[in-house]
């Protein structure tokens, strides 16, 4: 990432993640610092524990020194125990290629596997949209049929080998918003449309991401890889559906575990990840953790806040246990009004 002199800019956790890997670190306000300065946590939708954005500047500068597919496996290999699901498999990949290959480039490797990958992703994309399509039967025939002309142009375009003419999951989904249906078929529509959200991406699925990264140079690769890891501030209830910037709504998990979610309802994301209530309170466990070491200071209350928002925003499936808290809920509001108290008079 270049500034306007051609000069490599110094990389901070904002600029990281809105620049390589599309979403935004903690959207519009600073509210989620707190959380992001913390360096043992568990991912509450994965169960890893998060790369602290303090390992983004020695991360960077031992990229700028990776030539080859054997320096970028070392390097990589420092993270495996953070890694997800996909990445670890690419991990894998890599890893063979390089045994063979130390002086090529993770791109090659790639390029090599590119077409097997691709039949592959083309059949799971279909698996999602066959999915669609029964569902379709739910709805008015004049609302299904608007529904299934969307998912036969998708049909054609993942068939299609023209290069200028190929599906997008974020095209299909944007069309999705363009049938309006019956009110009576609103909730059907909707359980639809979140069906469409587990169309493969390079979180989810090894192909997409060997088709996707296939054109990238080897530094995007491993950047890519380190950067799943990496911990991301999420909205719990979505800014989309109304969510508030605030701490209250604001879990730290890792930038995968955050893209992949998008704007699903915390409800379908379970059902996609049937883990996330127990990772959740190990989420919690690590945070409360870090109060008792003193390092969220004036965010006592943050607790019983998310306690509070997760079981309302999962409709009773996560239901947090404080035991391990020393606040009580009358003591962690008095602590958070003493800090603010100290901070206001030191302002003046």
């Amino acid at each position: 990432m270049l500034n306007k002199k051609g000069d490599l800019k110094r990389f901070t956790p904002e600029s990281y993640l809105k620049y390589y890997y599309d979403i935004p670190y903690e959207g519009t306000t600073s509210a989620g610092k707190p959380l992001r300065k913390l360096k043992d946590i568990t991912c509450p939708y994965r169960g890893i524990k998060i790369i602290p954005s303090s390992a983004l500047r020695s991360f960077e500068k031992a990229l700028k020194k990776c030539e080859t597919a054997e320096d970028s496996i070392i390097l990589l290999s420092k993270y495996y125990s953070n890694m997800l699901k996909t990445e670890k498999a690419m991990f894998s990949i890599f890893k063979e290629f390089a045994s063979l290959n130390p002086y090529d480039n993770l791109q090659n490797c790639l390029a090599m596997i590119r077409d097997n990958c691709l039949t592959k992703l083309k059949l799971e994309e279909f698996e999602v949209l066959d999915e669609v399509d029964r569902l379709s039967r739910k709805l008015s025939n004049e609302t299904a049929l608007k529904l299934r002309e969307k998912t036969t142009k998708c049909r054609m375009l993942i068939i299609s080998d023209k290069k200028h003419d190929i599906f997008k999951r974020k095209t299909f989904l944007s069309s999705l918003e363009e049938i309006i249906p019956k009110r009576n078929e609103m909730e059907i529509f909707n359980n639809i449309k979140n069906k469409a959200l587990f169309l493969p991406t390079s979180e989810s699925s090894r192909n997409a991401f060997v088709v996707k990264y296939s054109k990238r140079n080897q530094t995007e690769i491993v950047r890519r890889i380190f950067i799943a890891s990496t911990g991301s501030i999420e909205h719990i209830t979505p800014a989309s559906m109304g969510g508030l910037n605030t701490i209250g709504n604001f879990i730290l998990t890792s930038a995968s575990g955050n893209r992949y979610r998008e704007n699903m309802p915390l409800v379908e994301y379970i059902k996609r990840f049937p883990k996330i209530p127990k990772y959740m309170q190990l989420y919690i466990d690590d945070i409360i953790n870090e109060i008792h070491n003193g390092n969220l200071k004036g965010n006592e209350t943050y607790p019983y806040k998310i306690k509070e928002k997760l079981l309302k925003e999962s409709e009773g499936r996560i239901l947090i246990s404080l035991a391990a808290y020393k606040y009580s809920k009358e003591d962690a509001a008095q602590a958070v009004e003493e800090y603010e108290h100290r901070f206001d008079k030191y302002k003046k």
